[in-house]
């Protein structure tokens, strides 16, 4: 069996966010399985979306596992929980060090940019010096490139699925409006776990329309000729009360923020500069239903890395085709990375 470890790293310095706000310390609850090899070239950065964990053979079963692509018999496999999550990491409802209360509403977001910066300590502590190859979709695709543009030389290969370099005014306006549903709940500004529960359901469903498309609910949710109580509503509301049985509206409300705030080329001279200084072999990959990540974005990504390669692939999903079409992707990345192998030079022994 393959050793699987959840762990909190915890550090006590003061750590500034691009907001300027700047917080004493914080947690990171993270997973790994597996181990080094002894050349310690086997590492695998999974980065979850939204509301994930940080355990990605949970999440993502189809490709992290035994058997699976990212095998923790042959790869040592790191997960990290985003700080404003609600599993494990500093979040709103993570105790203020310095009030000895709950953040609540007073937790400032943290960037995608300020996550990989918070998760370079705790690399460093791994002793984790290189990293084989870093994958992510949507936010967490967000936060691979952050980090590949941030420190070009760590990862050899990266693999960001359904995701853009700059979060679109589409996207952003999907994620207002979903903050806005919580606003509107009579709770939200209490200092509660529970506050904004509520909203969080329609929120969520809202959200819910934008991961799908409009032939995953003709092929799903077709109803006969009734007049009301229709399956499109009422697994709308179940995806709703799915979501507030395990998550908190805090949390939802500043992920979605630190997701608006996803610009690669802030202070960098633009995004297509900050893209072009990536020094991994890129695959950017895309899926043909996705409306809140079109393919114009990874097109875009690829068209900025140097040497990168775009794909996609057809899914019945939309934008969560990234988490369910596993066989898909897992030919992608293993065709992908045995192209970019074979293509390197030789090492003669004499």
């Amino acid at each position: 069996m393959h050793l699987t470890e959840k762990r909190i790293f915890q550090t006590d310095n003061p750590f500034r966010l691009e907001s300027g706000i700047t917080i004493p310390g914080y947690s990171l609850a993270y997973t790994t399985l597996g181990k080094f090899n002894p050349a310690e070239n086997n590492v695998v950065w999974v980065f979850h979306a939204l509301t994930a964990n940080s355990d990605p053979a949970e999440w993502w079963p189809g490709l992290v596992g035994e058997g699976k692509l990212f095998d923790p018999t042959k790869y040592f496999i790191i997960c990290v929980n985003m700080p404003g999550s609600c599993y494990g990491s500093t979040g709103p409802l993570s105790e203020n060090p310095v009030t000895g209360q709950p953040w609540y509403h007073e937790f400032p977001f943290f960037t995608p940019r300020d996550m990989i910066r918070a998760y370079d300590p705790l690399r460093k502590e791994l002793g984790i010096e290189k990293i084989y190859l870093g994958i992510g979709g949507s936010m967490g695709g967000q936060q691979l490139l952050e980090w590949a543009v941030e420190n070009p030389d760590l990862f050899e290969f990266i693999v960001p699925i359904a995701t853009n370099a700059e979060h679109s005014a589409w996207g952003r306006a999907f994620n207002a409006s979903q903050r806005m549903c919580i606003e509107t709940d009579s709770t939200w500004p209490n200092n509660d776990p529970e506050a904004g529960l509520k909203g969080m359901e329609v929120a969520r469903s809202m959200a819910l329309i934008s991961y799908r498309h409009y032939k995953t609910y003709e092929a799903t949710q077709q109803d006969d000729e009734g007049l009301e109580n229709f399956k499109s509503e009422s697994y709308q509301r179940y995806q709703g009360l799915k979501l507030a049985r395990r998550f908190n509206a805090f949390s939802y409300y500043v992920l979605s923020k630190g997701m608006d705030s996803h610009n690669l080329g802030r202070g960098r001279g633009g995004v297509a500069k900050a893209l072009s200084s990536i020094k991994s072999f890129t695959l950017s990959i895309g899926v043909e239903s996705d409306v809140l990540y079109p393919l114009q974005e990874q097109e875009f990504i690829a068209a900025n890395v140097p040497g990168a390669k775009f794909v996609s692939i057809d899914s019945l999903y939309g934008h969560d085709g990234f988490l369910l079409e596993y066989e898909k992707i897992e030919k992608l990345i293993t065709d992908f990375i045995n192209q970019v192998e074979s293509q390197k030079p030789k090492v003669k022994i004499n």
